[in-house]
């Protein structure tokens, strides 16, 4: 009897830790959308991109196996992509009008629904971090600026000199804006035509003070929604805005049910676009809504956001999404989106192109 016991005993815990090592674990990465094409592409630029992405999809993969929580997740995923300069986040951020770096970021948390951002940080290396300490050590949501950079200096964070976002291609992206007296969502993979007409406001500073073009730019902000072993969803979004941005531009990153927006309920979700167009379509939590009141699939509802109502209203970009079955979403209505997902079996994949 008691050696019946004793396997009966040990055959659950195997067949629990196998649960364990095949649960729905799902995590899902962006790196910016926009026109991504191959002809913009060299071989060589495409093996960079590809091999931080799957840095990326490994690093939160790793966590995600040994039993972590979706958030730790994330914010290690988006480390990755912070600290590359491959991507408009962290070390990439594309320079403002001013010639600085300003860095906005967001995480929330679906189980719990608590969430934490920041906007228009110079000197903290990885946004996503202090956006996270915001959430758990405050009883804020969003810290801006100089308060947010005393924050994380109080939380330990690490606070770097502004010369430390500094890259040539960054540099040069704005003087190009800045000679052509534009605002760029992110830098130009090649010169091309605008599609917006000439601002003719723009000297007499009558009724715009900046001429959006985009066409032939990269949205480059990067994301990270994940489906740990819980259960749990979480999601999180960094970015260094608009090349030549003014007067603090604040873009969708940062606002919680726009840019990021995470429940257990239904999704997790990060965007990367045109950031006013996403504000005002409440992108992240529109997909959410969807799901909950008309129960749509977390595809259904992702395209419906962003493949209809954001281009009807003139929007370019894309999102991912993850249900808490680890179903995911990764639609963009422009020419290219960094985007890769990796499954609990380990199985992933990263992709630029449309095609």
């Amino acid at each position: 009897m008691k050696t019946i016991l004793f396997t009966t005993l040990l055959s659950g815990a195997a067949l629990m830790t196998q649960a364990q090592d095949h649960g729905p674990i799902t995590l899902v990465i962006h790196g910016g959308a926009g026109t991504i094409t191959r002809q913009n592409m060299t071989p060589e630029k495409e093996k960079a991109y590809r091999a931080v992405l799957n840095q990326a999809l490994q690093t939160g993969y790793a966590v995600l196996k040994k039993g972590g929580s979706s958030m730790d997740a994330v914010e290690a995923t988006i480390h990755v992509m912070e600290d590359s300069p491959l991507f408009n986040a962290g070390k990439g951020a594309v320079f403002t009008h001013d010639g600085k770096n300003e860095m906005d970021a967001a995480v929330m948390d679906g189980k719990t629904l608590k969430a934490g951002s920041i906007a228009g940080v110079t000197t903290i290396r990885n946004p996503i971090s202090t956006a996270r300490r915001v959430m758990d050590k405050s009883e804020h949501v969003m810290m801006i600026g100089p308060g947010a950079e005393a924050f994380a200096k109080a939380q330990g964070m690490t606070i770097v000199d502004p010369s430390y976002f500094y890259t040539e291609a960054r540099w040069q992206g704005l003087q190009k804006a800045l000679k052509e007296e534009k605002v760029e969502l992110d830098h130009s993979e090649k010169p091309t035509k605008a599609t917006a007409k000439p601002d003719t406001t723009r000297k007499t500073g009558s009724r715009l003070d900046e001429q959006i073009f985009t066409e032939g730019k990269k949205f480059g902000t990067v994301g990270c929604v994940a489906l740990d072993q819980a259960g749990n969803l979480a999601a999180g979004t960094s970015t260094g805005g608009m090349t030549n941005k003014r007067y603090g531009r604040v873009g969708d990153a940062p606002i919680i049910g726009a840019g990021t927006y995470a429940n257990n309920a239904t999704c997790a979700v990060s965007a990367t676009g045109h950031g006013e167009y996403f504000i005002r379509s409440v992108v992240g939590y529109d997909i959410s809504a969807l799901m909950e009141y008309k129960g749509l699939s977390v595809q259904q509802a992702a395209d419906e956001v962003v493949m209809k109502k954001l281009v009807e209203r003139g929007g370019e970009g894309g999102v991912i999404a993850l249900d808490r079955k680890g179903n995911f979403a990764m639609p963009f209505n422009s020419a290219g989106m960094y985007r890769g997902y990796i499954k609990a079996d380990g199985s992933s994949e990263v992709m630029i192109y449309k095609d």
